[in-house]
């Protein structure tokens, strides 16, 4: 019989948490900061408790988190101390180099600055507390919220969009009238142009 393996549960300090991205969608932060304070305190514990932060274990027992940076963040600018992580990976006996190869390999890390370069995995902030704005993430987040395009398993799928957008979007547009910038990237969004993104749903014409 297969062993079922119990995953392994912890309650870190969220100052304590290593981000494996260099951005957020500040817009989105925002967004889910008002949730936040919208659920109260009684309601607050629950969702706490559900809504655990997977992370890698890596060098010097540090937890790398490898998803839902924004929900991190968010709690962390709203007082949060502590928050219950799950270990999906416990790479601490790894050397560093070793370790980031790893990392970078299972598309565990996203290590790209706001205008989509690629940096050194040495950039990546060493708190959520230094993540930097985005705001074309928070424009692919939005967009995928009204229809835009389907919930992806691909690792950073709305960072492919964010990107997408980024050479056809001007940021001053995205950053002063947002409304109008996310009009525009629906209608990109359905066109052929974009076709080759992760969850992808424009019209197909028929044979």
């Amino acid at each position: 019989m297969a062993t079922v393996r119990e995953p392994v549960l912890n309650t870190v300090a969220i100052t304590d948490l290593r981000p494996t991205q260099i951005t957020v969608g500040m817009r989105e932060v925002k967004a889910k900061r008002k949730r936040w304070r919208d659920k109260g305190e009684k309601k607050g514990g629950k969702f706490l408790g559900s809504h655990m932060i997977p992370v890698v274990l890596g060098p010097k027992d540090q937890h790398f988190i490898i998803d839902h940076h924004h929900l991190v963040r968010a709690l962390h600018d709203e007082g949060v101390k502590n928050i219950a992580v799950t270990v999906v990976a416990n790479l601490s006996k790894l050397e560093p180099d070793a370790f980031w190869f790893f990392m970078d390999n299972h598309n565990w890390m996203h290590p790209f600055h706001d205008q989509s370069r690629r940096r050194d995995h040495k950039d990546l902030p060493k708190t959520v507390s230094k993540l930097i704005d985005d705001p074309f993430r928070s424009l692919a987040g939005e967009l995928r919220r009204a229809g835009g395009f389907a919930k992806d398993t691909t690792p950073f799928s709305e960072f492919l969009w964010a990107d997408f957008f980024r050479q056809r979007i001007n940021r001053k547009l995205v950053e002063s009238d947002f409304a109008h910038a996310l009009e525009s990237a629906l209608q990109l969004a359905k066109s052929k142009e974009a076709n080759f993104l992760p969850g992808w749903c424009g019209p197909i014409p028929e044979d």
